[in-house]
């Protein structure tokens, strides 16, 4: 089973308005509201790929009490640390090719119940194989807490994939216990070295080569429309995709995770991880709802994949 860690979950609340306008009303009739937060994409796309996942993280409130009735209503298994705060909505407005978004913070955590979590954190890992880290950490929490996860994970050899950035990915990755794989794209490769990187092959190799990434069983640099790179060990792979029509990008990073959890778990060779994680991230982007794919789709955008070993 996999374990999908959302920290910082939100409703996610999506206003289609044709036109809108500043300082008057907007009425909305379609309104779409989801269980969000990456970690909980994460999890949605898992469970369509019909692999078993458990979701867990910090909820509080009547919120918190909405996203647990969405997840079970898709039968995602869920265990959360309960606080008595409130968790956030996200709300995203869609209006003239555009989207405008309003992002609550979320509720400060105290010191207190970041130790309950870890020690929640320690007993789930009893029933899990692999572990998706995903997100932002939410206000109160220490900037190493991800770091503090990853040691209790190692501790019980427990593979972790770390999908975020900033301060808490530099500071996971200062430290001896390294994440199993990490999917930073261009620009996030590029804030953590603190130098330009772009997308030639030599400029992606020079940056891998750094200390920082020493350790790191699979490192897949997103690059977009433009597939990704990637280092596996000693190997590095240039994976290209066929051009699709997009509807809804977001989530898609998510979708990746997702298919590379799934075939991590099923323990499958590395151009098939690497062409699954490229096909659920695909097809996230085809559909209109966020962390959502279409499986009878994958065998066909699986097959348009290609990976190609850099020597």
């Amino acid at each position: 089973m996999i374990l999908a860690v959302t920290m910082n979950p939100s409703v996610d609340i999506s206003y289609p308005i044709h036109e809108f306008k500043l300082d008057a009303v907007n009425r909305v009739e379609n309104v779409r509201k989801t269980a969000g937060g990456k970690g909980l994409n994460v999890a949605r796309v898992i469970t369509q790929m019909e692999e078993k996942v458990l979701a867990t993280g910090v909820l509080g409130g009547t919120i918190g009490d909405y996203i647990v009735q969405e997840l079970n209503k898709s039968r995602i298994s869920n265990d959360f640390l309960k606080i008595e705060k409130e968790s956030r909505n996200c709300i995203a407005i869609l209006h003239e090719g555009m989207q405008t978004e309003i992002l609550e913070s979320g509720p400060t955590l105290t010191n207190e119940e970041g130790t309950d979590f870890l020690e929640k954190f320690e007993d789930l890992l009893a029933k899990v194989s692999l572990v998706t880290i995903s997100g932002s950490l939410p206000k109160g929490l220490p900037v190493d807490f991800y770091q503090q996860m990853l040691a209790v994970s190692q501790k019980k050899g427990i593979p972790v994939i770390l999908d975020s950035s900033g301060e808490p990915l530099r500071k996971a990755l200062l430290h001896r216990e390294k994440p199993f794989v990490i999917k930073p794209n261009i620009t996030e490769l590029s804030q953590l070295l603190e130098m330009e990187v772009d997308g030639r092959i030599c400029s992606l190799q020079q940056a891998l080569d750094n200390e920082l990434f020493k350790g790191i069983e699979w490192i897949v640099v997103s690059m977009g429309g433009e597939g990704a790179f990637v280092r596996h060990g000693a190997d590095d792979y240039r994976v290209t995709i066929p051009k699709i029509d997009v509807v809804n990008p977001v989530g898609s990073g998510d979708a990746t995770v997702a298919g590379l959890a799934v075939a991590l778990e099923r323990n499958q060779p590395a151009t098939a991880v690497l062409k699954t994680a490229m096909t659920t991230g695909m097809l996230n982007t085809m559909e209109a709802g966020t962390g959502s794919i279409n499986m009878s789709k994958f065998e066909e955008y699986f097959n348009l994949v290609e990976v190609e070993t850099i020597d």
